[in-house]
């Protein structure tokens, strides 16, 4: 008898992170009845986050209508859990005040997300983080006294100036004029002062992030992740030192010390951890380090003898905090057996994990094919791998792993 941990990220527009570790269960069990499986669904802070986390709790869902990042009407999720229903490792991380008894669960890309702007009309320039702060408020009016934000696949860089106007700061020219508009940057040469409201809410903020980019500079958010948002080559610079200044001014405004551009991780969502860092005192979390903690991944993975993870695509970005890379890392440490199954597979440098690594769709399969066979193709992976007659069959889905699917959107995904 084995012992296996069943750990599994999303499989993008496929399956959910619960229900791959659900379908993956099911499918080990058919072949190996007599294996002890646990399951711990994972995350990082973008697509999925709020679904995850929420879930593991056993919190409840709540949905409203917010401004998209190009200000049309959207659907944006968020989750409500109870403090004392979340493990005590992840409390541990969060470091709530006795007084945060209902925290929300707000997932960045849910209200301002680069999936919800077609790619040929992306641009940081122009795109709001409005429908963030509409989300707070509405999670503000649920009960919330804590804020749990995950960011990642964000389609902005306006430093979440966005929600900050939805939370009520206002924004004037030099002259002392009110700016309506919302402060996306190609508003920025307008705005000389920034003042946050007398009734700012008194909420707890974590932000769960793991990319460690500073505000500014060559590692920073405009010219990581500008790129990947529209942003043009010979823009850059306008981009980065309008930035620095609408940086500035925000400190001032918020009391703030400018030398917190340069914290690691305060360029993430561009520039939205900066803004929330300074203007509701949010404090950031290592992403993945949370979910594994709050999934109870520690002792399950302590307990474990094999280990399987995965997500719709893997590649050499999965090793830069994204949850199954994180895992994977921490499994080979243990010396523990890992699987890691994906929809598609990159390359990846890491040799031991690229040996571990499948993928679970056939060669030569379309992305259109392949999203509604995810279910079928990673029970079909499972049985071949675990089954009685796996040794058998393992060199040959070993041949295929690394078949990419026929269409440049199974891109590798890094938090934007």
């Amino acid at each position: 008898m084995r012992n296996v941990l069943i750990a599994f990220d999303k499989f993008k527009d496929a399956l959910t992170a619960v229900e791959a570790c659900q379908t993956a269960a099911v499918a080990l069990h058919d072949v190996q009845p007599d294996w002890q499986v646990s399951v711990a669904p994972i995350a990082d802070g973008g697509d999925g986050f709020c679904h995850t986390l929420t879930s593991v709790a056993e919190g409840q869902f709540f949905h409203t209508s917010v401004h998209g990042p190009q200000g049309a009407e959207t659907t944006a999720t968020f989750g409500m859990v109870d403090t004392g229903d979340i493990d005590p490792a992840a409390r541990l991380l969060l470091d709530f005040s006795p007084n945060a008894k209902r925290l929300a669960i707000i997932e960045f890309a849910q209200s301002s997300g680069i999936a919800l702007v077609p790619p040929e009309e992306r641009s940081p320039w122009t795109s709001t983080s409005y429908g963030l702060g509409q989300t707070i408020q509405a999670a503000l009016e649920q009960g919330a006294d804590s804020l749990l934000i995950g960011l990642g696949g964000s389609a902005t860089h306006d430093l979440a100036l966005g929600a900050l106007q939805a939370l009520g700061f206002t924004f004037f020219t030099r002259h002392g004029e009110p700016i309506d508009s919302y402060p996306t940057p190609d508003k920025w040469d307008e705005i000389g002062i920034i003042e946050p409201p007398d009734d700012l809410p008194k909420v707890e903020l974590r932000i769960a992030c793991d990319v460690e980019n500073p505000l500014l500079g060559e590692s920073g958010a405009a010219s990581v992740f500008g790129p990947q948002k529209g942003l043009q080559p010979g823009d850059l610079g306008l981009l980065e030192s309008e930035t620095a200044r609408i940086a500035i001014i925000l400190c001032h405004a918020c009391d703030a010390g400018i030398q917190t551009m340069d914290t690691p991780g305060a360029g993430a969502a561009g520039g939205a951890a900066f803004g929330l860092m300074n203007a509701l005192d949010g404090r950031l979390v290592p992403g993945a380090e949370l979910v594994f903690a709050w999934a109870g991944l520690g002792d399950k993975l302590a307990a474990a003898d094999l280990v399987i993870t995965g997500e719709g695509r893997f590649d050499a970005s999965s090793l830069q905090g994204k949850g199954p890379g994180e895992l994977a890392i921490k499994v080979l440490k243990q010396k523990k057996e890992l699987r890691i199954l994906a929809g598609s597979v990159g390359e990846i440098e890491n040799e031991a994990i690229a040996k571990a690594t499948l993928a679970i769709t056939p060669p030569g399969t379309s992305l259109s094919e392949a999203i509604p066979a995810t279910a079928k193709n990673l029970k079909r992976c499972i049985a071949q791998l675990f089954s009685e007659r796996s040794a058998a069959t393992s060199s040959i889905l070993h041949e295929s792993s690394t078949a990419p699917l026929r269409s440049s959107g199974s891109s590798s995904k890094r938090k934007l």
